[in-house]
């Protein structure tokens, strides 16, 4: 499926970008707000592949995608661009969170660049390392090394230049003129007057010295206030004069404003975080080599690391060197070894696949999969991996590791540690495999409490019919989705994760989910404004407006529970969070509460589906005839197809 041709194929079945006043999406469609709905061909829509269905309500044209809605949507929002309707409010979120995705917005493009320099970086060192020690060879001098070394270097000479078009596109300004304004720091004859002895002035007034050359901060900082500057010259001057009034008086004003004021207080800035981090590693490089390897995948689950990240790439630009990375290191590598014991110590076939696939990508310095696959989910081996990742960083800050690019962790990225020297290296390689060896043995050692293989044979099956035979009156009697389903063939069964009154999913008021083109599921209305975890389940997405969440429980059931009809609309008012995106929950552990009564007082119909996402993967899926659920009574049977 091309994202992008998707894209371009449903805009044009809508009636083209001049139709579309207003575009959301929630958890599985996209929200078309139309200027003539006459003009959307609905059949054309629904032959368009990926789309599931197309439905008409509350105003809006709703394309059903699925789990790729996402992806469409941004590929759609640049084909839209100037005729969108912008006036949608968006959910609130804290300052810290908006910052962080700043920050992440700004260096997530340039981090392939940064990665290749990295390697790159790493590839000549071991060369120089090999040249010099078995042929006495100094292979800097080589004109192939000079250019290479110049091609692994030249990102961060001109850092200010890559940041600027990324913050440009950040903070939605002109990215030349921003790009121009970066370059302008690293022009030469700045550098050479900003490092010179002499002082410097403009306009008469005197500038503090700074050498901007692979600075990271200060760009940052000029393009945001490039972005509001650029749009009041917009506002004030003829539409006649824009296009060369706009980009000219941006750069005459930006220039010096950079250079005697927003510069300066960007250097200042950037030393002080750098001086702040460099203070604990005077103080104790032991303490905060064990406080990196330690705490960085924790991060990595909140995606807080992208905060910290900067302050290694600025290191990196600034000195030539950075031990970030390598106490992170020791992160990745611990995780791949609690991956790694989890797979020697499990009895389940599906965990023990999993726990093998994500030991190798951790390997490569990819830990999402360790962390969410096997060790998070089974939280012994998590606390395992901290322990022995900080054992590992600790060897890592004793003995002065740092690599001389700014890399990811993993195998191939060994090399950029080399150049520290032999003390330096030998701790990396050693923290490396303390990390790794440490988690693994631990795993296999002290262990966790697998999960359960599915029961196979007529052993669970009865055990399941004994118990709801002992249970169950003739009104909680099982009403099956599935016709060939009974109650002694059921594999599976999954509690109710909501309190209210039982609805068949054929007649929730949303076409979606009652047509099942989602999956097979049940409904129900709470009377309790709560979601609970239905079984030990990780959740896999919960949607920034809080109306829906997906959960992967343990036992290979993928679920989406969605609160209510068009709550997407409350863009996250009433509803509460208590758990985040790959957070593994036990059974009745709360994840959304929500405000029932304020919800239906704005006229929300709170019918909540709980959808199995993956049926297909299920011979039959039947629903309980109880009228009434609690929290955890019985709700969905399932049948397997082994």
């Amino acid at each position: 499926m091309n994202e992008h041709q998707v894209a371009e194929q449903i805009l044009r079945e809508v009636g083209g970008k001049n139709n579309v006043s207003g575009l959301t999406h929630c958890f599985t469609r996209l929200r078309f707000v139309l200027k003539d709905q006459k003009k959307a061909n609905k059949d054309a829509l629904s032959q368009i592949e990926g789309v599931i269905q197309v439905v008409e309500a509350g105003g809006q044209l709703q394309v059903v995608l699925g789990n790729k809605v996402e992806q469409v949507y941004d590929q759609l929002m640049p084909l839209l661009a100037e005729h969108i309707n912008d006036n949608q409010s968006s959910p609130k979120v804290g300052w810290g969170t908006k910052i962080l995705n700043v920050v992440t917005a700004i260096f997530t493009p340039t981090v392939p660049a940064i990665a290749a320099s990295g390697m790159l970086k790493g590839f000549l060192a071991v060369a120089a390392l090999i040249g010099l020690n078995a042929y006495h060879t100094d292979i800097k001098t080589f004109n192939t090394y000079i250019i290479l070394n110049a091609a692994s270097d030249a990102l961060f000479y001109f850092m200010p230049i890559i940041l600027a078009r990324s913050a440009a596109k950040v903070f939605e300004t002109n990215d030349y003129i921003a790009m121009t304004l970066g370059a302008t720091l690293c022009y030469p004859t700045i550098v050479a007057l900003m490092t010179g002895k002499n002082n410097v002035t403009l306009f008469g007034i005197g500038i503090t010295k700074a050498n901007y050359v692979s600075s990271v901060v200060p760009i940052i900082i000029a393009v945001f206030v490039l972005s509001y500057v650029e749009k009041f010259i917009k506002k004030i001057m003829p539409d006649v004069l824009k296009v060369i009034m706009v980009p000219t008086l941006s750069l005459v004003i930006m220039v010096p404003a950079t250079l005697m004021l927003f510069g300066p207080i960007g250097i200042y800035f950037g030393d002080f975080i750098n001086w702040a981090y460099h203070c604990i590693m005077n103080l104790s490089p032991i303490l905060l080599g064990a406080f990196i390897g330690g705490i960085w995948c924790i991060l990595v689950i909140f995606g807080a690391h992208r905060a910290i990240i900067p302050i290694g790439i600025n290191d990196v630009a600034k000195t030539g060197r950075q031990n970030l990375l390598a106490f992170a290191g020791a992160a990745n590598f611990s995780q791949a070894g609690a991956a790694l014991g989890v797979f020697l110590k499990t009895k389940n076939k599906n965990l023990k696949t999993v726990a093998a696939s994500a030991t190798v990508t951790a390997l490569f310095g990819i830990t999402e999969p360790a962390i969410y696959g096997a060790n998070l989910r089974l939280k012994k081996p998590m606390v395992y991996a901290v322990i022995s990742g900080a054992l590992g960083g600790a060897l890592m800050g004793w003995g002065g590791s740092y690599g001389n690019a700014f890399a990811n962790q993993g195998i191939l990225t060994i090399p950029v540690y080399a150049s520290a020297g032999t003390k330096a290296f030998i701790c990396y390689v050693l923290g490396c495999l303390i990390a790794f060896g440490g988690a693994c043995l631990m795993t296999v050692i002290f262990g966790f409490t697998d999960l359960p293989e599915k029961d196979s044979g007529n052993t669970g099956k009865q055990a399941i019919n004994n118990h709801e035979e002992a249970t169950a009156t003739k009104q909680e009697k099982l009403t099956t989705i599935d016709q060939q389903l009974v109650l002694q063939d059921c594999d599976l069964k999954i509690t109710s994760p909501v309190q209210g009154k039982a609805i068949p999913l054929a007649q929730v008021a949303d076409e979606v989910f009652a047509s099942g083109v989602m999956g097979k599921g049940i409904a129900v209305y709470p009377d309790k404004g709560e979601i609970v975890a239905p079984a030990a389940a990780t959740i896999s997405v919960l949607y920034p407006t809080m109306h829906a969440l997906g959960l992967m429980l343990d036992n290979g059931i993928e679920m989406l529970i969605h609160i209510g009809i068009d709550t997407v609309k409350l863009q996250g008012k009433y509803f509460n969070k208590h758990a985040e995106v790959g957070d593994h929950v036990e059974k009745g552990q709360v994840i959304i509460t929500f405000d029932q009564k304020a919800m239906e007082g704005e006229g929300y119909d709170l019918t909540t589906s709980i959808i199995i996402t993956n049926s297909k993967k299920y011979a039959a899926i039947g629903a309980t005839k109880k009228d009434y659920l609690k929290e955890n009574s019985p709700l969905l049977y399932l049948l397997t197809n082994d």
